[in-house]
């Protein structure tokens, strides 16, 4: 009986060993590309290796991404705010930073000063469903069309559908370089500067302690920063500061 006991907990240490540990992402480019060579898809594709755990990146639309995970269809989600598991009662935090996001407003001709959400009022306003951090703050505009992705956001811009987007800085600038869309710029301030995190389902909370101290190893030796610095050169043609 013993050794019977004993060979069904190395089944079943080997099965849990080889199961595929499922992430999604809506982010686009530098952060995540549809070949998982993003800054983000680098980062945590390292951690989980370092974890000796097998990672499956999967592209969705953001609502979607993390209906997935609260309701136990993927295993995690990246990059997010904090805040998230107080609106899905599944989903945990790992309190380590992945990214910043800059959430600006882009517009093809209006030219004001964006101090705050509310300076985006008088406007049609275009936002990514399910950028919980925008469907939070972007309230009582003169119009507000919500979209599932980033190409349909900018186009709106182009057919006069919205005189401004909200969206990460460094992602418009790329979704509008892949758009060829030109007579777009960003209006400043940043609305806000945001740290960006992992999110697991709950079921996986032993595992968060781990990830971050992996996360916080990737960093002090160095790792995180050539990811960065690698795919910023690639994308921008630039070295990040």
């Amino acid at each position: 009986m013993v050794l019977l006991i004993a060979a069904l907990l190395m089944l079943f240490a080997e099965a849990h060993a080889q199961t595929t540990f499922v992430l999604n992402s809506d982010d686009d480019p530098p952060y995540a590309t549809d070949d998982f060579k993003g800054i983000c898809d680098r980062v945590m594709l390292e951690a989980f290796r370092r974890l000796g755990m097998t990672l499956k990146i999967a592209r969705l639309p953001s609502e979607r991404a993390l209906v997935n995970v609260n309701e136990s269809i993927d295993d995690g989600n990246y990059s997010r705010v904090e805040g998230l598991d107080k609106q899905y009662p599944n989903l945990i935090r790992v309190p380590e930073e992945i990214a910043k996001f800059e959430f600006v407003a882009f517009t093809g001709s209006l030219k004001f000063r964006t101090e705050k959400w509310d300076s985006l009022k008088p406007y049609n306003v275009g936002i990514v469903t399910g950028w919980k951090i925008l469907e939070n703050n972007v309230l009582g505009t003169k119009s507000l069309v919500k979209v599932n992705d980033a190409a349909i956001l900018f186009n709106l811009l182009k057919q006069d559908r919205a005189d401004l987007v909200v969206y990460d800085r460094r992602q418009g600038v790329l979704v509008l370089k892949k758009l060829n869309m030109h007579g777009i710029h960003v209006l400043e301030p940043p609305l806000a500067i945001k740290s960006m995190y992992p999110y697991l389902n709950v079921k996986h909370k032993e595992l968060v302690p781990r990830l971050t101290a992996t996360l916080r190893e990737m960093k002090k030796d160095g790792t995180y920063a050539n990811i960065v610095d690698e795919v910023l050169r690639e994308v921008f043609l630039i070295k990040n500061k």
